[in-house]
């Protein structure tokens, strides 16, 4: 009979390629994990694994054995799920990746909350796009994602993957204090925002996709004369009079001198979600962190209580 963690070894190395990443992934030297496989390979009888590069490939029986053994473990993982939901203790790993602005405006309070209350759960955080933590997610490699949509719906999950909305997060207009549209009074329509320079995303970007539509649907130009990643760089460009941006309020930081905010009509808003695998729903550690994530995006937690 196959020993379960073993068969979980030879699974974590298949799906990250190497036994440095697995190892990293199962929080194991790679020394215990190569003396796992080898056990493993002595209970078959046969090659499970040859190297190849500096990475190794399953062999026939090695893809043999994770096929057949994936409902198994799948079974287990549910087992022990409803054991720690039937003890209520908050216990084990948890390990949580969200896209920068949640990483700074929310995962600190929640974090902290978890460890002064739930002293015996393991934290792990990663700062992630949503596409990459949706990966992690169902690898198995964290438990939790802090994920986005600009569409206001519900983002598309992988099969196995449960969500549940964190809050709405809406945008404004950042412009040069001297810019035109300073003195209108009430919102800013983006229409009347052709033809301007825009700070913005990177092509390819989920947001910087959203913006392009929203501006041709009101028939204006859109041209990006400056690309960043971060909304702390878009305002020190519009700081010095290089372009309008839409900057998200959630974790926005100071705004510098030279920059004004206006709100906009019909507002971007992006949809924040919480993401956890199916199989994992009742653990109490998913539980407690979602519960601490909506509170600290509720303003009832700082990074202090």
């Amino acid at each position: 009979m196959f020993d379960v963690v073993r068969a979980r070894s030879l699974h974590a190395v298949a799906r990250h390629g190497t036994i440095s990443a697995a190892a990293a992934a199962l929080h194991l030297t790679q020394s215990a994990l190569s003396q796992q496989l080898a056990r493993l390979e002595r209970e078959v009888g046969q090659p499970l694994l040859v190297r190849r590069g500096r990475g190794v490939v399953l062999t026939d029986a090695g893809h043999l054995l994770v096929e057949r053994t994936e409902e198994i473990l799948t079974r287990i993982t549910a087992a022990e799920t409803a054991l720690e939901a039937q003890r209520g203790r908050v216990t084990g790993r948890m390990a949580v990746a969200a896209f920068a602005t949640a990483t700074r405006a929310i995962l600190p309070a929640a974090l902290h909350h978890l460890r002064r209350h739930h002293p015996d759960l393991r934290l792990e955080s990663r700062e992630h796009d949503p596409t990459a933590a949706l990966e992690l997610l169902v690898r198995g490699d964290i438990d939790l994602a802090v994920i986005d949509e600009w569409d206001l719906a519900r983002p598309p999950l992988p099969d196995g993957v449960d969500a549940a909305h964190l809050i709405d997060d809406v945008s404004d207009l950042a412009l040069p204090t001297s810019h035109r549209l300073i003195s209108e009074a009430g919102p800013i329509d983006l229409a009347e925002c052709a033809d301007e320079s825009w700070i913005s995303w990177e092509p390819g970007v989920r947001a910087h996709a959203w913006l392009t539509r929203e501006l041709r649907e009101r028939g204006c130009g859109f041209s990006v004369a400056h690309a960043a990643s971060e909304h702390q760089t878009f305002l020190a460009l519009v700081a010095a009079g290089l372009g309008i941006a839409l900057v998200p309020r959630l974790g926005r930081g100071p705004v510098p001198d030279g920059v004004a905010l206006a709100s906009l009509h019909r507002p971007p808003t992006r949809r924040v979600f919480a993401a956890w695998r199916s199989d994992t729903a009742d653990r109490p550690a998913v539980q407690a962190a979602f519960a601490a994530l909506r509170a600290a995006v509720g303003g009832e937690l700082s990074p202090r209580s």
